[in-house]
């Protein structure tokens, strides 16, 4: 879910080099001139495929149910580094990050209920214990009884999810937690201005790429790239308006809403695990939070120029800080070497 603050628009981008080759003549020694074509909008907001950051996409049934959960998958060795996507968005979210992150870790990132290509018996049940139990199930049909270690990732409505899971202490195998830009007092503050935000965003796109050009310049993704690989997979096609809309009908979810974030910080705190809270702004913490920072329970990262979705905004410092978060609590079977420069306690 986006809080308001968020969404400010960007300016329009201008050609590249376009002032400082203007006037320019071709170059003798070269067949083009200098100065790169004007990119036409269609092409600039051009859908790109998930293939070219994640290695593999799965559907993974749940036993004795109608529920199927598409995944994305990367990298081969190390830690699980599940990730889940907020409101609205899709595990396409963590593409670009994945595609660094593999490196030196596993990433799972998961469509959530009523999201990306997941489909069950009740899309719009995406209350807190609904989505903890389809987190739990997918790790139970992929993982058996023997999970490897895993790194939760959360972001917005994913991250109360992550933490909630957390919480539960029935993963013996989780080994890290991470929040991204979601605190309990400034996210139960925001619900009251979520139907109107919701209600204001546009709802009908003629194609992906004018949904991907409206998501960049209202601000949801302020990373074109990252953009172009996520935002196809939040749209679904309208056969009776011949258009795309929503995928996640979210504005018909509102009575789960508070069930999402009441209680967050106080379940954030007891995760029995190495925990990173990731903000955008540094003016989210609430008295909970603020009094576990001081008591060093948490580490805490504020990422500067960014908007709501950090892993999105920033795709490689978001996983530099989180190879590092594995790196720093040795997680895994022999940890993970980031860096010869890292120091070691």
């Amino acid at each position: 879910m986006e809080n308001s603050s968020n969404l400010a628009s960007l300016p329009e981008e201008e050609p590249e080099n376009a002032s400082q080759n203007a006037g320019k003549m071709p170059s003798t020694f070269s067949s083009k001139p200098d100065r790169p074509p004007i990119q036409i909008s269609s092409q600039k907001y051009m859908p790109l495929d998930w293939a070219s950051y994640f290695d593999q996409e799965e559907d993974v049934h749940i036993e004795d149910s109608d529920d199927v959960f598409h995944i994305y998958k990367a990298g081969t060795e190390g830690p699980v580094v599940f990730c889940l996507h907020g409101g609205g968005y899709s595990g396409l979210s963590f593409a670009l990050s994945a595609s660094k992150i593999k490196e030196k870790a596993r990433v799972i990132a998961l469509d959530l209920r009523g999201h990306g290509k997941s489909s069950t018996g009740n899309d719009l049940d995406i209350s807190i214990e609904t989505m903890c139990n389809d987190v739990l199930a997918v790790l139970k049909t992929m993982y058996g009884d023997s999970p490897p270690a895993i790194v939760i990732v959360g972001h917005s409505m994913g991250g109360s999810v992550a933490v909630h899971v957390a919480a539960k202490k029935v993963l013996p195998s989780l080994a890290g937690l991470v929040v991204i830009d979601v605190v309990e007092g400034t996210a139960l503050a925001s619900l009251i201005h979520m139907q109107k935000i919701l209600s204001n965003r546009m709802q009908h796109f003629s194609t992906i790429e004018k949904a991907i050009e409206w998501s960049v310049k209202g601000g949801t993704v302020r990373n074109i790239e990252s953009a172009r690989v996520s935002i196809p997979s939040t749209l679904t096609y309208d056969d009776s308006r011949k258009c795309y809309t929503h995928r996640a009908r979210l504005e018909e979810t509102e009575q789960y809403w508070r069930g999402w974030y009441e209680g967050l910080s106080e379940r954030f705190l007891s995760s029995p695990v190495p925990k990173l809270l990731l903000l955008a702004g540094t003016d989210r913490l609430d008295r909970t939070l603020t009094i576990g920072q001081m008591q060093g329970k948490f580490q805490m990262v504020v990422v500067r120029h960014t908007g709501h979705a950090i892993q999105e905004d920033v795709p490689d410092e978001f996983a530099t800080l989180v190879l590092n978060f594995i790196s720093r609590n040795r997680i895994g079977p022999r940890g993970v070497e980031v860096s010869v420069c890292m120091k070691r306690p």
